[in-house]
């Protein structure tokens, strides 16, 4: 068995049940209460409090199930739709403390990230890790859990006991050969990093039940039957890193889509909901520092519902010269939209999909192209800057609607875009917007 590295630590910092405490950050209300955050239309469960889990709540449960197999019968539960604006915004909060701490950092997702603790004594990691669990708590109201151990996968584990058991206090070290055994022997198989559903099934049915079973298992059989992956998951548990920090590389394409919250028939309805998404899009693009060459406009009906006529096209835009303008952008992937519309048809989502993107600064202009370059530049960062400042989306164009930004005099049950999404649980954008910063009312 592969000795455990002693010089080199990963770190994983995981902010526990985000969305849930971004929500209570802002709402106390919330606190010691089972707290679920749904999906997009209120769909599903996507964030559970402890609480919540403790009363049998599942993760993706529909809220309607919810509704009647806890609600109904008298047990509390507090709704939230998702407010991915909120959760971005605290994600960058999290992220800049944890980078005021430590250098080398991998965001894995929006509420994880990996840490190379690399020239650092088991002391110095120590105390950086407890630091972390500290600060973000203390400066964004996030609590997060640290895991640290010699490879990335054994770090997730340690991450998972550091949320598990109060105990810990946020943070766990699996620093030992003694306590990476420990720690494997009373983790159940599907817990572990990189060894999805499926393999789960067929590892339990091999008599494969927990990590240091599979840990134990021949690297040869493991690799035949779970591919080069699982060969490298069972090497990470073993002690040996195989799977070092990756570069946060620009996304190759960008794509904005939704489900609407009612079906759409009208095309003028579509327009908006197109132009919005395509001007997300370019916002995505310029955040970057990309410009694409290719836009692809889609919409399709529901194909759930079997008594409606079904019908579903996509259109292609390649522009001529490669851009991250938000008005060349909108104008095209509208005009994508008007070529594949037909009426007759109930349209239940569309989206917009930026392909070709390369590098801004690697943009070939075209010189059969007149284009006013300098004011094209002037208004993309006016736009941003104004979003950025005072809410996503304060300044827009005038085809993407009015009542949909105007959120700070929504109220539920008020009538808004069709297209939108269905958010009747919807907190403020305390963070970005400054129509919706908390108040304080003293008596």
């Amino acid at each position: 068995m592969a000795k455990m590295a002693e010089k080199h630590f990963f770190g994983v910092m995981d902010c526990n049940n985000f969305f849930v405490s971004c929500e209570r950050n802002f709402n106390p209300k919330l606190l010691d209460k089972a707290v679920v955050v749904l999906s997009n239309n209120d769909g599903c469960a996507i964030s559970r409090s402890q609480e919540a889990k403790c009363i049998g709540i599942k993760m993706g449960m529909p809220a309607f199930k919810i509704e009647q197999e806890f609600i109904n019968k008298g047990i509390e539960v507090e709704f939230c739709s998702s407010n991915y604006t909120l959760y971005a915004d605290m994600s960058r909060r999290v992220m800049n403390v944890l980078r005021s701490i430590v250098n080398k950092v991998e965001e894995y997702s929006i509420d994880e990230c990996f840490i190379d603790f690399s020239g650092l004594t088991k002391t110095q990691i120590i105390e950086k890790g407890k630091e972390i669990v500290y600060k973000v708590r203390k400066y964004t109201g996030i609590p997060v859990s640290v895991g640290i151990a010699p490879t990335k996968t054994l770090a997730k584990v340690a991450t998972h006991y550091a949320k598990k058991y109060k105990g810990y206090r946020g943070f766990c070290i699996i620093d030992s050969t003694e306590k990476r055994e420990k720690a494997l022997r009373l983790l159940d198989i599907k817990e572990v990093w990189g060894i999805g559903y499926r393999s789960v099934k067929f590892l339990k049915d091999e008599g494969i039940c927990n990590a240091l079973d599979f840990v134990n298992a021949n690297e040869y059989w493991v690799k035949k039957r779970m591919g080069v992956n699982g060969l490298k998951c069972l090497m990470e548990l073993r002690g040996e890193s195989v799977i070092s920090l990756e570069k946060v590389v620009d996304r190759q394409s960008i794509t904005t889509s939704r489900s609407f919250g009612s079906l759409i028939e009208e095309k003028e309805q579509l327009q908006v909901a197109v132009s919005n998404f395509a001007a997300s899009c370019a916002e995505k693009l310029r955040a970057q520092q990309s410009a694409t060459y290719m836009a692809v406009v889609f919409l399709t009906t529901n194909s759930f519902r079997e008594d409606l006529p079904q019908y579903t096209n996509s259109a292609v835009v390649e522009f001529e010269e490669a851009t991250n303008d938000t008005i060349s952008i909108v104008e095209e992937s509208v005009r994508a939209l008007n070529t594949i519309y037909k009426s007759g048809f109930k349209y239940k989502k569309a989206g917009v999909m930026l392909q070709r993107i390369i590098p801004q600064d690697q943009v070939q202009q075209n010189i059969f192209i007149k284009k006013n370059y300098s004011k094209e530049k002037r208004i993309n960062e006016l736009l941003d800057d104004v979003n950025r400042r005072f809410g996503r989306n304060k300044l827009h164009l005038a085809i993407q609607g009015s009542s949909v930004y105007n959120r700070a005099s929504v109220k539920k049950g008020d009538n808004l875009e069709r297209w939108e999404m269905k958010r009747e649980h919807l907190s403020g954008n305390y963070t970005t917007n400054l129509e919706e910063v908390i108040t304080i009312k003293a008596t």
